[in-house]
């Protein structure tokens, strides 16, 4: 057995302690937790760029200055909506890399009872995702708005809604907490810590203390240095932690690791203190087009992603939530590190060459 395979068959043992499903996975056994946004796209002018303050390519928070914007966007001819936001979308990818069974993936998250929650609810059925969302009248759904100008996408997020989640009217809940414990693999993005980080502790301990696997993302370098405290409450339940190479030098930075090495980081990382020592940590960074870097038992390795024609790149901006779901996809099917890394690669392969996160009927891969 190679060096190579003999960490793959570590990792597998180390991370996956739960019987084999057989061929293929079961309802609910991948739990998802985030902020629900429902994305609205259509194509727009400068014009209406210049209206709303807007730059031809940016991601921004909605301000009270462009609440009209969201009503003028849905009035456009050509509108497309999807179930989004950050953890939404990767549990989406991984139902679409799985295809079969339906409802693999299970997602929670506030919305507002409204037109644009009730649109939302059938773009998450349309995806074959069992979202089960909490839904109160303060707050309408969160949207995203993006204003498409040729090759540019302006991104206008509206949390509204997400911010409003309860970990006791709705995670507490016995039936919507008997299909948390129906899961075996957890994935929460790190934004989520800005709105319950009780929900997530709650989450994680279920995972560590029924030796499932619990996953997070950094999510956002403001992630790191503005909810350091949350965020490090939750570390040591993490048993495998995304995050690119911006998050993790900010992270870094943060924890004073002082050092800008990626893969130093991420044994530094890998080594902070675990609540479920059996399982080593895995800490994995994508880089864009370099090399993905990943612990894999005591080593650090580098994955090439897949090479691509710069031209073909249409949207790069749900590269990151495309890798998380292609990885989970593998992940709930017992596959090794590095196959997880290669479906992940292949996800966002495929979702940067589309116009946001949108993803043909079905993957080709293999």
């Amino acid at each position: 057995m190679s060096a190579e395979e003999t960490s793959a068959s570590t990792w597998r043992k180390r991370t996956l302690r739960y019987k084999r499903p057989g061929p293929c996975c079961c309802e609910n056994m991948l739990f998802g937790m985030g902020n629900p946004l429902l994305d609205i796209s259509a194509v727009v002018d400068k014009d209406f760029l210049d209206k709303f303050g807007l730059k031809p390519n940016d991601q921004i928070l909605a301000e009270d200055k462009h609440k009209a914007l969201f009503e003028e966007i849905v009035k456009r001819n050509k509108v497309e909506y999807h179930a989004g936001g950050s953890t939404q979308n990767s549990v989406k990818i991984a139902q679409w890399m799985i295809q079969e069974p339906h409802k693999v993936a299970t997602f929670f998250g506030c919305i507002g009872a409204d037109h644009f929650g009730k649109i939302l609810k059938k773009k998450a059925e349309e995806a074959h995702v069992d979202a089960h969302y909490y839904e109160q009248s303060e707050e309408p759904t969160g949207t995203c708005a993006a204003c498409i100008t040729g090759d540019n996408r302006s991104l206008v997020a509206n949390l509204a809604a997400a911010n409003c989640y309860k970990k006791e009217k709705h995670l507490d809940l016995d039936s919507n907490w008997e299909l948390v414990k129906k899961a075996k693999v957890y994935y929460i993005a790190g934004f989520f810590l800005t709105v319950s980080p009780e929900s997530i502790i709650k989450v994680a301990k279920h995972a560590s203390d029924n030796n499932k696997i619990f996953c997070m993302n950094l999510s956002a370098p403001f992630i790191s240095q503005f909810f350091k405290e949350p965020l490090m409450k939750v570390m040591p339940y993490v048993d495998i932690l995304f995050g690119n190479e911006t998050e993790a030098a900010t992270f870094a930075s943060v924890l004073g690791f002082e050092t800008d090495d990626i893969a130093e980081i991420a044994k530094r990382t890998q080594e902070l203190p675990k609540e479920n020592p059996d399982r080593r940590r895995v800490v994995v960074f994508t880089q864009g087009k370099d090399d993905t870097v990943a612990t894999v038992g005591e080593k650090v390795t580098m994955f090439p992603v897949l090479d691509i024609d710069q031209n073909d790149i249409v949207d790069t901006n749900g590269a990151g939530d495309a890798f998380v779901g292609g990885f989970l996809s593998a992940l709930v099917q017992e596959h090794a590190l590095e196959e997880c890394i290669r479906a992940g690669h292949y996800a966002a392969h495929v979702i940067i060459r589309r116009v946001g996160c949108t993803f043909p009927e079905k993957p080709e891969y293999h």
